[in-house]
């Protein structure tokens, strides 16, 4: 039995209209729903999916924190989409640091 090709899946990740969430899409074709893994962060996620004779995975870094645990993701026709809200924080006071 031959070893499974080990592939990154295609990624593409951007800001909605609002520039209120980030949308994920990550293509997996000829995937099944039930062989897919997706999890995810404040600062970046992880996907792994599979199918005969090929095994997707890798990870990725996210540089605008988000709220993972409101992340919504569907899949159809071999692209799996991710919302996901960004982390919108105030602005912090910056502090001047005396250097000795």
């Amino acid at each position: 039995m031959a070893e499974a090709l080990r592939v990154s899946p295609a990624i593409c990740a951007y800001p909605d209209e609002k520039c209120e969430n980030l949308q994920i899409e990550v293509i997996l074709p000829g995937v099944e729903k039930k062989d897919i893994s997706f999890k995810i962060s404040e600062n970046g996620f992880y996907v792994k999916a599979s199918k005969e004779g090929i095994k997707y995975s890798d990870s990725y870094s996210i540089f605008c924190p988000v709220i993972p645990e409101k992340a919504v993701a569907k899949y159809s026709n071999g692209v799996l989409k991710i919302t996901v809200p960004y982390l919108t924080q105030p602005l912090e006071k910056l502090v001047d640091v005396k250097i000795e």
